[in-house]
């Protein structure tokens, strides 16, 4: 029946041929615009590890008080060096890592060539496996390297090729910042995006991927200063000059990430960081009540405004468009049903059901909506390409047409379509066949 159905759809449209064409342009572009807005919306606001952002939280210390809180009442994004190193050595999480960016440069082996400047961050031996950060040779380093400050470094693949050719590495000795590190691991390609275990310093979006990681205390050893942002409270800047003295200021440069693993382990941690914030009220250096904050990662990157606004612009202006051109597919459909009252009123004489006049009419929009699909999915891969014309090349160049937006793309095409001759099939099979003989 239901080819029966999309012959006979199939043959109306080729009747009016240009009505045809004029709705399923109207369909191609409005589902072609929203899809390749969604292209874009999806790689930005997707879950950067979604296997595990259940399990990762960030805490917030209040190490300035009343006087520098948001309008809102939040405390600072990232912690002072104080407090880090404090969570660290208190180790309430599962895992956890204090992070910083750093910024040395590397000398390569060949003495004629000059230093290479890198990216890179400063963490704990306990970051690699909490964030499940790939491997090609070797792994980080352990809990007694972090301890000693053992000068280890674990780099990336981009950098291993460019020193070592891309072999085995690991036991190798590389030169940073005037420093010998001995290699542990080598990284694969690894560039998440947004980069969610330093939002603060990042932004969330952009760059290659890190250059190289090292243990937290080395790099502080070596006075390896902070490449992030720093930000100090009103009227309290570091009491000495240099990294020493903001490592001893109130002033907030660290990002901070905890695994916990269920419930109770969440709960256990707002305490201590409640019962923490209050020893340090009590020892003075904190004199307001305790102001934390503990958000896994997903509430993290909501609160930090990860997703562009002009993303979310973008995606309420597309299906806003999207709408407007099934409201007028809505309009072209309902004026062609109704033109053929007489061959509908005909055909109910004859026996035929409502539900038979309105499943015909809904093959029909059926196919506008699947030929709408395909110039769709054309006007996708094509806006893709060119959202760097509109959007900054570090977001354009994360979106990318695959597998699964083709087919969203098409059904959403059908689905809408067919949606949006609901309202045309059912007036006409309303046609009263009586009144439609009577004037013929």
């Amino acid at each position: 029946m239901f080819g029966y159905y999309l012959e006979i759809a199939v043959r109306s449209l080729r009747r009016s041929a240009g009505l045809t064409l004029l709705m399923v342009l109207a369909v191609g572009f409005g589902v072609g615009a929203s899809m390749t807005t969604y292209a874009v919306f999806r790689a930005v606001s997707g879950d950067p590890i979604p296997w595990k952002s259940s399990s990762l939280f960030v805490p917030q210390i209040d190490a300035w008080g009343l006087a520098g809180r948001t309008g809102d009442g939040e405390p600072q994004d990232a912690l002072a060096y104080t407090d880090a190193v404090a969570l660290m050595r208190d180790h309430r999480a599962t895992r956890q890592s204090a992070i910083y960016a750093v910024a040395p440069s590397v000398l390569p082996t060949d003495a004629s060539r000059t230093p290479i400047p890198l990216d890179g961050f400063a963490v704990y031996g306990e970051f690699f496996p909490m964030l499940d950060v790939p491997f090609e040779y070797g792994s980080g380093w352990g809990a007694g390297d972090d301890a000693r400050g053992t000068p280890v470094v674990v780099i990336g693949d981009a950098i291993n090729r460019r020193l070592f050719g891309g072999v085995d590495s690991v036991g190798s000795t590389v030169s940073i910042g005037g420093r010998d590190y001995r290699v542990v691991g080598v990284m694969r390609p690894w560039n998440p995006q947004p980069v969610f275990f330093d939002v603060v310093d990042t932004g969330g979006f952009g760059g290659d991927g890190p250059d190289l990681f090292l243990p937290f205390q080395a790099a502080i050893a070596a006075g390896m200063e902070n490449a992030g942002s720093t930000n100090c409270p009103k009227g309290r800047m570091p009491g000495a000059p240099g990294f020493a003295g903001l490592q001893s200021s109130a002033c907030t440069w660290i990002a901070y990430m905890a695994e916990l693993d269920d419930p109770a382990a969440v709960r256990r941690y707002r305490q201590y960081l409640d019962g923490y914030a209050r020893e340090q009220q009590r020892l003075g250096r904190f004199g307001w009540a305790p102001n934390n904050r503990l958000r896994d990662l997903r509430a993290w990157l909501d609160h930090e405004h990860v997703v562009p606004d002009d993303a979310k612009v973008s995606m309420l202006v597309a299906l806003g468009l999207l709408l407007v051109c099934l409201l007028n597919t809505v309009g072209l459909l309902l004026t062609k049903f109704l033109r053929r009252s007489g061959e509908i009123g005909v055909r109910r004489a004859l026996g035929a059901s409502r539900s038979a006049i309105c499943m015909q009419f809904l093959a029909e929009a059926a196919v506008i909506g699947v030929a709408g699909g395909m110039l769709g999915l054309l006007l996708t891969g094509v806006g893709v390409l060119a959202t760097g014309q509109v959007l900054p090349m570090y977001l354009a160049g994360l979106a990318h047409v695959d597998a699964s937006l083709l087919l969203l793309t098409v059904l959403v095409a059908v689905l809408a379509t067919v949606l949006a001759g609901l309202y045309p099939a059912m007036r006409a099979s309303r046609v009263q066949p009586a009144w439609q003989l009577k004037t013929q």
